[in-house]
């Protein structure tokens, strides 16, 4: 039985608007069913705001960026310390719709080796639901990942490990040992949910898609390809062909080759210089 559900976010300053919805949504969705922990993991380099609700752990950025795998890492160690049956782990950005937890606790117990994924709707800018009830009528999946029928796990193929997303999914405590965390040398942004997919499949995990476990992605501005983090991806992208022998993040590689900002270097890619 799944008594107590940890819910690990990592946040930082520049989503506190998305942090405090989130936080009133959990309540809300949170049943007698299970207890719920909150671990809270602070990005920034300044200590997180006084919040009596959640437990925090401080990860300040390293020396290329926020640190979003070794906070998650580090808010896994404390729920795993209080004795947590599961561990929930949700973007700050994301809402989780008023079945996710339930849902995922379920899966949990049928499927306790698996890697949870649940199905995730990417609101527009003028979609600000005030409540998990308004989220039903919002409902729209990303369409390239499955999306079963409420109540139902399906097993994803080996092509469909790519596809794990970590803004939201779920582990038992021994399947989140067997993968050993997120890999901390990833900093800034990208590429480490999908290391640690390729992970749980060398590893022998089933990624499994959890029908009704939905959560959905709150609306900020951002880049197509994301500029911003154009030094991002090309670091860590490196480092994630170092180890897996291929790029990620290629349709944005693509893309900035496209726009010149990016060129074809030995096996990889560098910045353009003029």
């Amino acid at each position: 039985m799944t008594d107590r559900i940890a819910v690990i976010t990592a946040a930082s300053e520049n989503r506190l608007a998305h942090l405090h919805r989130q936080r009133r949504f959990l309540r809300e969705v949170s049943t007698r069913r299970h207890e719920i922990v909150r671990i809270e993991a602070w990005l920034d380099e300044s200590a997180p705001p006084a919040f009596d609700g959640a437990l925090h752990v401080h990860v300040p950025p390293g020396r290329a960026g926020m640190r979003v795998g070794g906070a998650r890492n580090a808010a896994a160690e404390v729920a795993l310390a209080r004795g947590a049956d599961l561990l929930v782990f949700l973007d700050v950005d994301c809402l989780p719709g008023p079945e996710l937890l339930d849902r995922y606790a379920a899966a949990s117990l049928s499927h306790p080796d698996g890697l949870l994924c649940g199905p995730v709707t990417y609101l527009r800018s003028v979609q600000r639901p005030s409540s998990p009830d308004e989220l039903g009528a919002a409902t729209n999946p990303h369409p390239v990942r499955p999306n079963p029928a409420t109540g139902v796990v399906e097993s994803a193929g080996p092509a469909d490990y790519d596809l794990f997303w970590s803004l939201s999914f779920a582990v038992t405590p021994t399947t989140w040992k067997r993968l050993g965390g997120f890999d901390e040398r990833y900093e800034g942004y990208g590429a480490e949910d999908t290391d640690l997919g390729r992970r749980a499949r060398a590893l022998g995990i089933p990624l499994q898609w959890v029908g009704g476990a939905h959560a959905y992605h709150q609306w900020h501005p951002a880049g197509s390809p994301p500029w911003r983090h154009l030094d991002d991806i090309l670091r860590n992208g490196a480092l994630f062909a170092e180890r897996w022998g291929e790029w990620p993040m290629g349709g944005w590689i693509d893309e900035f080759v496209a726009a010149g900002a990016v060129e074809p270097h030995g096996s990889g890619y560098r910045r353009t210089s003029y």
